[in-house]
């Protein structure tokens, strides 16, 4: 087999696997560890994997990498619904609530038919989609305007125009990642700028973000760990990211899942 055929099937191997051992790729291709070593070295300088100690494994996304709004919907749902269960105890009657894009906000709006006169304020799509669905004659839905993005929100002057002009009680925002030395961060610039004008916006931040975020880093920051006033998230995000966090944070509302 020819060092490019090989190094074929090795990346193919690990799309499949997710990553793989140096021991293993030897057994399997009957040729030496200097030579998978070397494998691994052409393919990681050709950006498709990231070696890791003893192996290797698919490179990660770029940080302005944006998946779309259906990919990101069957990722960690339990602990999505689990959130959005908890962040809906925060809604009160009466109140002027923002939800960003996102499928966690989502999940979220799809929880607050029973909120009587409730106006919510969105750039997202599939956020008002969600409340028009169950629609309630004393909610307000307000649907910014603005570039579709990805994520299905809409962003650009025209939705940072109309959050301008508001102001809300609560924003409930969803992110891409978040990190002590980024910040909570999106892979989308202009998705980035709708989500500082709406933090301006709310007299309160709140962070929704499950355990995945956790040192995930998208090109731009939004905002700081310590602007948010609460963040929820799950039981599976490590003890030390909670120490971390809990230092910032005004307060952080972990949800156990399952």
């Amino acid at each position: 087999m020819l060092a490019q055929q090989r190094q074929t099937a090795i990346l193919e191997l690990i799309r499949q696997r997710g990553g793989v051992r140096v021991s293993h790729l030897v057994s399997r291709f009957g040729v030496s560890d200097m030579t998978i070593r070397r494998d691994l070295e052409v393919l990681a300088e050709r950006g498709l994997i990231d070696k890791v100690h003893g192996g290797a494994t698919l490179a990660g996304p770029g940080s302005a990498e944006e998946p779309g709004f259906a990919a990101k919907s069957v990722r960690q749902q339990a602990e999505k619904r689990a959130i959005a269960e908890r962040a809906a105890a925060l809604v009160e009657p009466g109140m002027a609530i923002a939800l960003s894009a996102g499928t966690t906000t989502a999940a979220l709006a799809g929880l607050l038919a029973d909120v009587a006169g409730l106006t919510v304020v969105t750039n997202s799509i599939p956020v008002a989609d969600a409340l028009y669905q169950n629609p309630r004659a004393d909610q307000t839905v307000v649907l910014t305007g603005g570039i579709r993005t990805p994520s299905d929100a809409l962003t650009g002057p025209v939705a940072e125009a109309a959050i301008g002009s508001l102001n809300v009680d609560l924003l409930f925002l969803g992110v891409h990642g978040m990190s002590p030395r980024t910040g909570f961060t999106t892979p989308n610039l202009l998705e980035a700028g709708v989500n500082r004008a709406l933090i301006a916006a709310s007299r309160r931040l709140v962070v929704l973000a499950d355990h995945t975020k956790w040192e995930t880093i998208g090109i731009a920051t939004i905002a700081p760990l310590e602007d948010a006033d609460v963040l929820v998230t799950d039981s599976g995000l490590p003890h030390e990211a909670r120490g971390q966090i809990g230092d910032q944070v005004g307060e952080l509302l972990i949800v156990d899942v399952g």
